[in-house]
């Protein structure tokens, strides 16, 4: 963080000789909504940037596409009624279309162990820019952008000891949907490969937020106090609304009614991650 505060400057261009000083907001533990619109709202967002950002933010193809649905930059963007139900349907579609690839991916590409692991990645072959063999992968952007947030080469490509690896769970062992009103255990075997830490964090299947729950952060990793570790090495990490007796370091809390997914990302992963040799257990239904 205080790297972050020393060395990260935003400002425009035409400031670069004297650029202002630049302010920090501590945001911790309040609340703020950045949940984006999945109904015909979503248009009117994607108005809102398309009027905000340059033109040159946009290729061509991708302008010409908004400008056929009556969004163009300098311009009302006021569909009529006809439009309005179209585009209102189309948003509701497409979330639900995202939803769908991002839970149950179609490509096996997507399983980090096919057969075997219900753990899935967005990127394919660490293709960050979603091309392969000169094709666009089209449902691995839709995954990864419905999904997350930001993109970097550091969260795909093979580099082994630096930036970062991730598997999400959607699924239990049985390629069930995760219950939040049931507990489930994940066993991370022993020797976890990652040098810098891991974590898990827990998201809402339908906001794709962090789950709002009693604790401050839905998740933990392996620096937490009192993290218990088993007598062959690995950890045993449970979710459910109430901790099991006995397990209160190594819980996630959930919630009754909602359905959940998780992440978990390895900071400076190693070798054992991408030669496949150390495997994250599946969810596993306990009660």
């Amino acid at each position: 963080m205080e790297q972050t505060k020393k060395l990260f400057r935003i400002y425009p261009l035409s400031e670069k000789d004297n650029p202002p000083k630049m302010t920090f907001v501590d945001i911790s533990g309040k609340f703020d909504n950045t949940i984006h619109r999945m109904d015909y709202g979503y248009w009117e967002e994607l108005n809102a940037t398309i009027q905000a950002e340059p033109l040159e933010g946009l290729d061509p193809e991708t302008r010409g596409l908004l400008a056929a649905i009556g969004i163009k930059k300098g311009q009302e963007f006021k569909p009529d009624a006809r439009m309005k139900r179209i585009l209102t349907d189309a948003a509701k579609i497409g979330s639900v279309t995202a939803r769908a690839l991002t839970a149950r991916p179609s490509d096996p590409r997507h399983y980090l162990y096919p057969g075997e692991r219900v753990w899935t990645n967005p990127f394919i072959q660490g293709r960050y820019d979603f091309l392969l063999d000169g094709e666009r992968l089209l449902d691995s952007r839709i995954y990864m952008h419905f999904y997350a947030t930001g993109i970097t080469p550091a969260m795909a490509i093979k580099n082994v000891g630096k930036g970062s690896q991730y598997a999400i769970a959607y699924l239990d062992e049985k390629g069930n949907g995760l219950d939040g009103g049931k507990t489930y255990k994940i066993n991370l075997p022993k020797n976890v490969p990652a040098k810098d830490f891991w974590s898990f964090t827990l998201y809402d299947n339908q906001t794709r937020a962090m789950l709002q729950t009693d604790q401050q952060f839905p998740g933990l990793d392996n620096n937490k106090k009192g993290l218990k570790q088993n007598d062959d090495g690995s950890y045993d990490i449970y979710f459910s609304p109430k901790a099991p007796k006995g397990q209160e370091n190594n819980w996630i809390q959930t919630i009754p009614g909602k359905g959940w997914n998780t992440i978990l990302r390895l900071y400076g992963p190693l070798e054992p991650f991408y030669d496949k040799t150390w495997k994250p257990g599946d969810p596993q239904l306990v009660d």
